[in-house]
């Protein structure tokens, strides 16, 4: 049975939070701020769920978060999750 989400939450260790927020963070700053403002304004209309945009509000919010280079952010935070793996190059 998994936890309760708040017990989770106080298992994950706070420096690791703080570096996922940073990278985040960092991440967030590099849109510009009519794309941050365009990026919030479809996601708060979204409510979470993509089926509540038209279709070329979903085309708008998948460049949009292609610009925030979420494969990347992956790359520098799965460090974090798995320390002292190192991963295979082919």
């Amino acid at each position: 049975m998994s936890k309760p989400k708040c017990k989770r939450a106080k298992a994950l260790p706070w420096a690791m939070l703080l570096q996922a927020g940073a990278v985040l963070g960092k991440r967030w700053r590099s849109l510009s701020a009519k794309d941050r403002a365009h990026l919030a304004r479809l996601t708060r209309e979204s409510k979470g769920r993509l089926g509540n945009l038209s279709e070329k509000e979903r085309r708008e919010l998948r460049k949009l978060v292609g610009k925030l280079d979420l494969k990347g952010m992956s790359r520098e935070l799965l460090p974090l999750v798995r320390p002292g793996r190192k991963r295979k190059r082919p």
